[in-house]
């Protein structure tokens, strides 16, 4: 008896061990069911990661590869850091647009990190509800000051004056117009984030922008991607320090001319971004004994958001919008036949007079050449990095929160799905049998969802007062002795794609 029930016992414990099993892999399968796998990838290796795979001068190229063999969501490790990349239209518009809140975070890396000091302040490189509140505040600010309005394209034509007598400067000799560009761009965002705009030849002016220009530039390096895989490298290498120096100098040159700012201040008149935080500043001191207030007024408490601010407003509204017009002219330059049409279009519906917004409905060819310019400029090809706020469920992968996302914008401007001809300047991409302009969903350079650029407007108007209004003026070709064919389009290396160095002729055409 007492053997059989041994027999018995040792059966139900069989039995009810066997069960735990059988309920522990239905569990499992039922949750690896609902969570999918996580994406696929290349295999990596221990702390370097997928370096060997990636080429650090053009590392959206080398994703833009990866992502034929693996698809559009896959995985991939910069040293020991796990990124998961978007890539295609399909995906990046769907992550960006329908999971906005999901892939809605900014990720802090270790140079961007450098930039700030936090992971809570400024408008590019801040999460949460600091986020929110400045974001707010900014595109309230920027419309006040006349983004997407009338007061702002009169300033933008005010300034083209200016840069178009520099162009005449030349006597269409060959020059390097990057500065003028670049001035003139930055002079258009001073006036919203300082009230008021700069001589070119000012020596602070000319400073301020090189350093924009340059702290994107060093942020894109090799060097400083992999400082961002293994931060402890940062003092060994010249492009790290030189950075750290960059971003010093920057800070004063915004703390002295917010000081300037703040000691002539007129709580009757705001001149400007800065007055308009300066003011928040001072309701703070009202407010900050009313609970209900506090939240929404502590991110006005700290100066250092506001240079943080004022530095990502100024750096991002000179450099991406310099850079396409940049790449414009020597497109028009490499192409005398679209160059040719465009002009011929503007003599048709503006005459010899200023270009202006409203003209644009009725210029379709050359709303079509801009829309191409951006797309084949392809100035932020792997945009600036995300990372999810909570785990999701993404196109059949599980991605937990905290991973770091690239939507790489690249492989949306040259998706061969959205596009006839991807890897060809042709501004056919955007008419209609008819030759009418048609806008494109794939068209996507400012990115999407949350984290659109919030200048978009802004850059859309300068971009097209700017371009129509220098080839009303001037014809441009290449330096004597150089063919369109010899016309370099290798991209120069940066955070944000530029063109390389060229130099070209812009001949008056009155």
């Amino acid at each position: 008896m007492a053997l059989l029930e041994g027999l018995i016992q040792a059966h139900s414990s069989t039995a009810l061990f066997g069960a735990f099993i059988v309920l522990g892999v239905m569990y499992f399968l039922s949750t690896t069911s609902k969570q999918g796998k996580e994406p696929p990838g290349p295999r990596s290796l221990p702390l370097i990661g997928n370096l060997l795979q990636l080429d650090l001068k053009r590392p959206h190229v080398s994703l833009f590869q990866l992502s034929k063999k693996y698809g559009s969501v896959f995985t991939v490790h910069f040293g020991p850091k796990k990124v998961v990349v978007l890539a295609g239209f399909n995906a990046v518009k769907d992550a960006l647009v329908n999971y906005s809140e999901e892939f809605g975070g900014r990720d802090i890396t270790p140079v961007f990190y450098k930039m700030i000091l936090s992971s809570s302040i400024g408008i590019l490189f801040a999460n949460g509800e600091s986020w929110k509140e400045m974001r707010r505040f900014a595109l309230t600010s920027l419309r006040d000051f006349g983004m997407g309005k009338r007061i702002i394209e009169e300033k933008i034509i005010n300034e083209i004056d200016y840069m178009i007598q520099l162009f005449g400067n030349h006597k269409g000799q060959p020059f390097d117009n990057k500065e003028a560009l670049n001035h003139a761009v930055s002079n258009i965002i001073s006036s919203i984030v300082y009230g008021a705009r700069f001589d070119y030849s000012d020596p602070l002016f000319q400073e301020m922008v090189h350093c924009a220009n340059e702290r994107i530039r060093l942020t894109g390096t090799p060097a400083i991607q992999v400082y961002n895989m293994f931060p402890w490298l940062g003092p060994l290498m010249k492009d790290w320090r030189d950075l750290v120096k960059n971003l010093k100098i920057s800070e004063e040159h915004v703390r002295g001319l917010v000081k300037k700012l703040q000691n002539t201040l007129n709580t009757k008149h705001r001149r400007c971004f800065v007055d308009s935080f300066l003011f928040q500043q001072q309701e703070v001191k009202v407010q900050e004994k009313c609970i209900m207030s506090q939240s929404s007024v502590q991110h006005f408490r700290s100066e250092k958001n506001l240079v943080c601010s004022v530095s990502n407003l100024f750096a991002a509204g000179t450099e991406t919008t310099a850079a396409t017009l940049r790449w414009g002219l020597l497109l028009m330059a490499k192409y005398p036949h679209v160059q040719d049409r465009v002009q011929e279009e503007l003599i048709r519906v503006t005459g010899s007079r200023q270009p202006r917004v409203e003209d644009r409905k009725n210029l379709p060819y050359t709303n079509a050449v801009i829309h191409e310019i951006q797309r084949m400029a392809n100035i932020v090809p792997m945009s600036i990095p995300h990372i999810t706020t909570c785990d999701v469920v993404f196109q059949g992968f599980h991605i937990k929160k905290g991973t770091s996302v690239y939507p790489l914008l690249t492989s949306v401007l040259f998706d061969e799905n959205e596009w006839e001809t991807p890897h060809t300047f042709n501004p056919g991409h955007f008419l209609d049998e008819q030759g009418q302009f048609v806008k494109k969903d794939a068209f996507l350079p400012f990115s999407a969802g949350r984290r659109v650029c919030l200048g978009e407007s802004l850059a859309r108007m300068e971009l097209f007062l700017v371009f129509t209004s220098l080839l009303q003026k001037f014809y441009f070709t290449p330096p004597p002795g150089v063919s369109e064919s010899e016309l370099d389009l290798t991209p120069a290396i940066g955070f944000t794609l530029n063109t390389p160095p060229h130099k070209l002729c812009a001949v008056s055409r009155a």
